[in-house]
């Protein structure tokens, strides 16, 4: 029989030894529990632990209780998160970031700004990361205000010379526009690693000024000791894109399988969609095949770049392999599908789709939608029906400026005065596409013979100073694009060269039927000899002229123009391509056209 222990043994315990026995406990059970609170990813398992908390005493321990705010945090629960947060007798730091995080992680950066106006309005004093997520807020706001606001915090509080920082206000700026402050922070640091170069290449790249990027990436690979990630090697891509630079692109590419970011769905898709934008279909599709299990981006990227170079049925097939696999089209996906039937003539085929998309696939058409379908319908003839859609649909005014201006290129297509007139008045009231507006609209008059409306067309630019944006096309030669300005030729790169080729192509286009300046091609009222001679000089013949120069035979030329190929030049290229048996692209401002022996892909229909 065991005998109970002796009180008068008990009495004779120091209290000191007994209070550490208790320490250890409250410990032990504290250690539990925030392991415990580590280990939590649903709502059922928090919420039982929070009860322990509170059973423990622990909630105004602010190392536990933090523990339990970011658990509720991470299960993106920022409603709990926050009430928690208000019942702490003296938040830290840690409190305050972990519920900035949160609210950024869901997508209310508004909140987490305010979260951070009540931590400057406290005694708790803001840490670097603090600082890099409550910019990051700014970013994803483009709130530049609030952004150089922060930024002179960080200066306040010391930390301007923090690398996760700068980095951050460098994004921020980037995604704000605002690339010369986002270099000044950039030019400013004492050590760069590869995020901070991934963010001001990405800067750069976003904001429409891809050779900087290249020239930044350039930079960044001429120290030995730099590796780009798979983010800087993305944004390169979409440099390269943007710019339709087909070796600059190659290169990346080689980059990419050089660092082993192939299989990175991410990259891959950028590689599709480059190769797609720089007239290289073949190769976004050899790209494309080799993703593993692609998701609904890629595929999105193959139907777009498919459709951009008029390959509608390809298009259509990839988005039926897609459905077939399971795989949920987004509205990006339906915009690419659309557009395939545009500009591939499949009018029937893009209303069933549109039909399709809410009821089959619950997606709800947007502006972006029905201007495909006002596109389809208007490259089509049947203005009456895209005018009719155009007219039911309310948009914002940068919604509306592509819808009424694709209504507007159509009507001038199509001669129809009446509509190309409501369309343009449409886009000048709401101070959308202006210049783009008024030479459309003066084309239109000029195709029908209405020269005294072209002259007050050209009075009323002039008045209120309204310029055209200028012709200018583009051609890579061996990693540097040269570029060429409508009637520049004198001034053009080789531009004697240029032009002696030119005259002699003229000459022998002529001797196959051709007869240059068509009508409504040139918006004055001049001698068919110099309307010839004007159309002659557009850009894109300068560029393609430059090319056959000076890229060798059996390599494709790619032009590149910032607007819509004029017909008179889509049919000379044709001939072209014909007389100098050679196969050139030309990417212009709506899409792609692969000239080859005589014709185009595009089949004359765009």
């Amino acid at each position: 029989m065991v005998k109970p222990l002796n009180q008068n043994l008990i009495s004779r315990v120091p209290s000191t030894w007994i209070s550490r026995q208790n320490e250890l406990s409250h410990f032990h059970t504290k250690t539990q529990l925030i392991q415990r609170l580590q280990d939590c990813n649903d709502i059922m398992s928090i919420s039982f632990n929070h009860t322990n908390v509170l059973k423990n005493g622990f909630l105004n321990d602010n190392f536990t209780t933090n523990h339990l705010l970011s658990s509720y945090v991470r299960i993106r629960r920022t409603k709990d998160a926050y009430q928690l947060f208000e019942e702490m007798r003296e938040p830290d730091v840690v409190s305050f970031t972990s519920l900035i995080s949160g609210f950024i992680n869901v997508g209310r950066p508004k909140s987490a700004l305010t979260i951070f106006g009540k931590m400057l309005e406290s005694w708790v004093l803001p840490s670097s990361f603090t600082f890099a997520t409550v910019v990051k807020a700014c970013s994803m706001l483009a709130d530049l205000r609030t952004g150089q606001k922060i930024h002179s915090h960080v200066e306040t509080f010391g930390l301007q010379h923090n690398l996760v920082v700068r980095s951050s206000l460098i994004d921020m700026y980037g995604k704000c526009n605002n690339v010369e402050d986002a270099r000044l922070v950039f030019d400013g640091m004492d050590y760069r690693n590869v995020v901070s170069w991934t963010s001001i290449i990405t800067a750069y790249g976003q904001n429409a000024l891809g050779e900087c990027a290249l020239q930044l990436f350039r930079e960044f690979n001429s120290f030995p000791s730099n590796s780009p990630n798979h983010f800087m090697l993305t944004t390169v891509i979409n440099a390269c894109s943007s710019l339709g630079r087909l070796v600059s692109g190659k290169a990346a590419h080689a980059a990419v399988i050089r660092r082993g970011h192939e299989s990175n769905e991410v990259v891959a898709s950028a590689l599709v969609d480059m190769y797609a934008k720089c007239g290289s279909i073949g190769y976004s599709e050899k790209v494309f095949r080799k993703i593993p299990d692609p998701s609904v981006i890629p595929y999105t990227s193959m139907i777009v770049g498919a459709a951009k170079y008029g390959l509608g049925k390809i298009s259509l097939n990839l988005f039926m392999e897609m459905i077939n696999r399971r795989i949920k089209p987004n509205n990006v996906t339906f915009v690419g599908v659309l557009h395939a039937c545009s500009h591939s003539g499949l009018v029937d085929e893009g209303l069933e789709y549109l039909h399709s998309m809410h009821k089959q696939h619950g997606v709800a058409p947007d502006a972006k939608h029905y201007t495909c379908v006002v596109d389809m319908l208007g490259r089509t003839g049947r203005l009456d029906e895209a005018h009719q859609l155009a007219k039911s649909i309310l948009v914002e005014p940068d919604q509306g400026a592509l819808l009424w201006g694709t209504l507007l290129s159509a009507s001038r297509l199509y001669g129809r005065v009446d509509i190309a007139s409501e369309a343009s008045k449409w886009l000048i009231e709401a101070n959308q596409q202006v210049a783009a507006a008024y030479v459309t609209m003066s084309n239109t008059y000029a195709s029908a013979g209405k020269w005294e409306n072209v002259h007050s067309i050209r009075y009323e630019m002039k008045r209120n100073g309204v310029y055209k944006e200028p012709g200018c096309s583009w051609v890579e030669v061996r990693d540097s694009a040269f570029v060429f300005y409508a009637g520049g030729v004198s001034s053009c790169a080789r531009g004697s060269e240029v032009g002696s080729l030119l005259r002699e192509l003229g000459r022998r286009m002529k001797e196959r039927g051709y007869v240059g300046g068509s009508a409504g091609l040139v918006s004055v009222d001049v001698e068919e000899e110099a309307k010839e001679e004007i159309v002659g000089l557009h850009s894109e013949r300068l560029a393609l002229a430059f090319g056959l120069i000076s890229i060798p035979k059996g390599v494709t030329i790619r032009v590149m123009k910032n607007l819509r190929m004029c017909r008179d030049c889509h049919e000379a290229f044709k001939l072209i391509s014909e007389i100098v048996e050679r196969d050139f692209v030309v990417r212009d401002v709506n899409r792609f056209h692969h000239f080859e022996n005589g014709s185009c892909t595009c089949r004359d229909f765009w």
